[in-house]
């Protein structure tokens, strides 16, 4: 039997006493935007943020995405052909039989927004690039973008093309938790081969903290900008769609979630929670500690419940690191954050099992 009781919210108020105050949001001027706590997943700030819009090379996100996750070796040599130079827009100006390792498309890709890069990285890692865009809208409903969906690998115009705010800011997330991907779109500037890649995101050397991701510009679409930065700890991703001051409003948005919304620790790994009774060994008590940090982002006044659990009484053996309850954390109704609770160390079983006098009876004369 397992109690479930409340702790003190006092107590939980203890571990975040610098909770910023609210403050309003920024005026944004984008058509569609939203800001998020990667960690958490918590939105900070949203405006229609569910309206499917076109998005331009943030597309490319999802390319450089997929290709990362298919092509492991960034050193294989991709030897470019005619169908890879047949795009408009942005390009590497890729020469028909060059061969350029997946590295350098994928910077060329990231940094230079080259349409080319896409359409060859696409065809190399996916076969053909009819079955690389299957990819992309296969890995677009394992992340959750419910209302998104890829035409193409580099974000031209197209019917049927299109995303959300919300969705591309599940993208950005996963492409921060790609080692791969999140290199390359915080680099500023790098020389591959005969090819020096300068970055478009400006953020990256105007908002201190920023860690890259990716911009995108069409007439139809507008300016679009996918963008994350990282302070304390704290990562937040930024999206804005059809934003013709998207430099100015991610700086500003950004400020707002740090300071309006700081991470904040409702539990530390390996912090010894309390002891629990043992029957069946010498040892009375075995104590019990938090698996897992827990964060989440607060603001001043927020009050964080915290529901323990445990059951009234263990029995040996007991093994050390094995669970033994959980520790729920809730905003309201609302759970924000758990850890596991686990044993601190082993207990072997001491107490000799006891049979009943019959049996011992039965035993005497029938052994």
């Amino acid at each position: 039997m397992k109690r479930v009781c409340a702790a003190g919210l006092a107590a939980c108020l203890l571990l975040f006493p610098h909770a910023a105050a609210v403050s309003g949001p920024p005026s944004v001027s984008a058509a569609s935007t939203i800001l998020v706590d990667a960690e958490s997943g918590r939105v900070l700030y949203e405006k229609d943020a569910h309206t499917r819009r076109l998005i331009a090379s943030t597309t490319k996100l999802m390319t450089a995405l997929v290709a990362a996750e298919s092509c492991i070796d960034l050193g294989e040599n991709v030897t470019v052909e005619y169908a890879d130079t047949r795009t408009e827009g942005s390009s590497l100006y890729l020469q028909v039989g060059e061969q350029i390792t997946v590295e350098a498309l994928l910077y060329g890709l990231l940094l230079h927004s080259g349409n080319d890069a896409a359409l060859a990285l696409a065809r190399y890692c996916g076969g053909d690039v009819e079955t690389f865009v299957e990819q992309m809208n296969q890995k677009a409903r394992e992340l959750g973008m419910a209302d998104s969906h890829f035409e193409n690998p580099n974000g031209l115009n197209a019917d049927g093309h299109y995303s959300t705010a919300a969705d591309m800011a599940r993208l950005g997330i996963a492409c921060m938790e790609n080692e791969t991907v999140a290199k390359i779109v915080a680099t500023r500037s790098i020389t591959l081969g005969n090819r020096t890649f300068v970055n478009h995101n400006k953020l990256l050397s105007q908002y201190e903290g920023c860690v890259g991701m990716k911009t995108g510009y069409t007439q139809l679409a507008g300016r679009t900008l996918v963008s994350a930065a990282r302070r304390d700890g704290q990562l937040l991703v930024c999206v804005t769609l059809s934003d013709p001051d998207d430099w100015r409003d991610h700086a500003a948005l950004f400020d707002y979630g740090f300071s309006t919304y700081p991470r904040q620790v409702l539990a530390t790994r390996n912090r010894d929670f309390r002891m629990l009774p043992v029957a069946g060994s010498l040892v009375r008590f075995v104590g019990v500690k938090t698996a897992s940090d827990v964060y989440f982002p607060l603001t001043e006044g927020e009050k964080v419940r915290a529901e323990i659990e445990l059951p009234e009484q263990v029995q040996a053996p007991i093994e050390a690191e094995v669970p033994a309850g959980r520790l729920v954390f809730y905003v309201g109704e609302e759970p924000v954050g758990e850890t596991p609770l686990v044993y601190a160390s082993s207990v072997r079983r001491d107490a000799a099992d006891k049979r009943p006098p019959i049996r011992e009876l039965l035993k005497f004369f029938f052994p």
